[in-house]
């Protein structure tokens, strides 16, 4: 956070500094882009396999075979999800939302892929619809399905709190939902939970002080955001306990609401798709 008051004085030409142009840290020009509307023309017909409801301020796991759809659905009120991937056979390969951001900006819709992390950084799933595109960004720059913000978590919640303990976090929903989907412990699991995709969730910068906000999200019953995975994936999604994040989260405050997973099986793969294969980068690093 920067400070109201700097320590010290601009230099004489300070304000020719801060009017150099920004230039992207990733140009996506040659980044391959995927056939949304080859992917959308396979969905008529496809066949309902799993629906998963997540409770409120808890956790579960699915799993989604390459080439298939899901979708994350608002059910009965206004309800943020923190979506965390993997790949189902690696759980050291899942979503790098760090780079996903780079390539795509801080908030993600139709057409953004979310990318896994390195080594292999090849894209996990591709967003097909959104039905809260209509969004944009408002006058507070703020938008919906964020990859600033990392999850709730106890951690902070107990050095921010003096101390207080709540177990209810998304992180530590997503902990137990692996858990439980793998048959592991809690303690081999916590190191895989990730940085997530805040689904549905409002957010933005502040322009004074850069500060993380949130603010109520504007999805309601019926509102969905859909995807196509590209490879074999396990995900965990979180309810997130503050519900819309119009106040407050880590605790047991807020409204909250279920959360469905959907899962569907198209008839056949779009035309031309092949599931990704990891980067082919040598990892050789520089060494001979």
């Amino acid at each position: 956070m920067k400070l109201s008051r700097p320590d010290h004085a601009a230099p004489a030409d300070a304000a020719a500094r801060r009017a150099i142009h920004p230039v992207i840290c990733y140009p996506v020009e040659t980044l391959p882009r995927p056939d949304v509307a080859g992917y959308r023309a396979v969905r008529p017909g496809w066949e309902l396999l799993e629906e998963v409801i997540v409770p409120p301020r808890e956790a579960r796991f699915f799993t989604v075979p390459a080439g298939h759809f899901f979708r994350i659905v608002s059910i009965e009120g206004p309800q943020v999800g923190d979506l965390d991937l993997w790949h189902l056979e690696d759980l050291t390969e899942r979503f790098y939302s760090g780079k996903t951001r780079a390539l795509h900006g801080t908030h993600l819709s139709t057409g953004d892929q979310l990318w896994s992390s390195l080594p292999f950084l090849r894209p996990m799933a591709t967003i097909t619809e959104d039905t809260l595109d209509w969004y944009g960004f408002d006058e507070h720059g703020g938008s919906v399905h964020d990859v600033i913000g990392t999850r709730c978590d106890p951690y902070t919640h107990y050095l921010l709190s003096g101390g207080e303990t709540y177990h209810h976090c998304c992180h530590s929903n997503l902990t137990r939902a692996l858990a439980e989907g793998r048959g592991m412990t809690t303690e081999a699991c916590e190191g895989l939970v990730h940085d997530v995709l805040n689904v549905f969730m409002c957010t933005g910068f502040t322009r004074d002080a850069g500060q993380y906000f949130m603010k109520a999200s504007p999805v309601r019953p019926g509102d969905f955001l859909e995807f196509f995975a590209e490879i074999d994936l396990a995900g965990a999604l979180s309810a997130c306990p503050g519900g819309d994040c119009s106040s407050e989260h880590s605790s047991d405050a807020a409204a909250c609401h279920p959360l469905k997973i959907e899962i569907y099986r198209p008839q056949q793969a779009p035309a031309g798709w092949a599931s990704p294969a990891p980067n082919g980068y040598d990892r050789s690093h520089g060494f001979a």
